[in-house]
């Protein structure tokens, strides 16, 4: 339940971010009253755009019969995949995001055209809600059938923390500031994301679709049971294994890799750029 409701969180502050820059831009703007009800229609735009994906997603999962195990292990892997993406991108556009947003706006109440509004939240809302179904199907799926029940529980929990952990980071950095925000979250997203590529290469494992080498290669259980409650927090959140097989730990150490080489990619092509 910690991934859900640290998902729908992070994604949750992401999103009230993006509504609150655009939503205060109209307060201050004398044009920007003209803009509220498109601004809000967006939003409402944008969650319906993410439920139609999630009615999507989970209609497909129950047509595919003999290939939902496929179609459920190929979302565990594209939810690890847009948790790297998601980083990767705050990365670069997280300075200039408010910056761009604005502008945005200010082109829209320059030509009266309202409606450019109403794609720009819809665009933003249905971005984060999207992402945020993808993540917690792939968590579904990775959970071989969580109760739904307690899923949304995590999730209205996870909202709720969400409202006031904006709150606080729009108290001008006296007790949190974004930027700390943002770091430490990263870090835990790509935990996460390790987390969940590892649970996607073992149900291929399971799935006979990849040999498991040798298995188990070690035994910590005595130092963190995965199956214990706190060791099965620290599994569920980092990727951690107390028995895991060869070609699990080579497959964490290909993702972490992986990451290594995308960060370093994004730092010398942002050394290359103009400034």
């Amino acid at each position: 339940m910690g991934q859900v409701l640290f998902i729908v969180w992070r994604e949750s502050v992401e999103a009230l971010l993006v509504v609150g820059i655009l939503n205060a831009w109209l307060n201050h703007n004398p044009a920007g009253r003209a803009g509220k009800p498109w601004l809000w229609s967006g939003v409402a735009l944008g969650i319906a755009m993410a439920i139609a994906l999630a009615v999507a997603l989970f209609t497909a999962g129950s047509l595919m019969a003999g290939a939902q195990d496929y179609f459920q292990t190929a979302m565990v892997f594209i939810a690890a995949a847009l948790i790297v993406q998601m980083v990767l991108w705050m990365r670069e556009h997280g300075r200039t995001l408010k910056k761009e947003l604005e502008s945005g706006l200010s082109e829209k109440a320059a030509s009266g055209s309202w409606w450019g509004v109403t794609v720009l939240a819809a665009l933003a809302i249905a971005r984060e809600g999207s992402e945020t179904v993808v993540f917690l199907y792939g968590m579904l799926a990775e959970a071989g059938g969580m109760e739904l029940v307690k899923m949304a529980g995590a999730g209205a929990a996870g909202l709720a923390l969400a409202f006031l952990t904006f709150y606080v980071l729009q108290l001008g950095g006296k007790v949190l500031s974004w930027r700390l925000f943002f770091r430490v979250t990263e870090i835990m997203l790509l935990l996460l994301g390790a987390s969940l590529f590892l649970s996607g290469v073992e149900k291929l494992i399971s799935m006979d679709v990849l040999p498991a080498l040798v298995d188990p290669l070690w035994d910590s259980s005595a130092l963190l049971d995965d199956m214990s409650p706190v060791g099965g927090v620290v599994a569920a959140l980092t990727g951690y294994r107390s028995h895991p097989a060869l070609t699990s730990l080579l497959a964490y150490l290909l993702f972490w890799g992986a990451i290594w080489s995308l960060f370093q990619w994004r730092n010398r092509r942002q050394a290359a750029a103009p400034a």
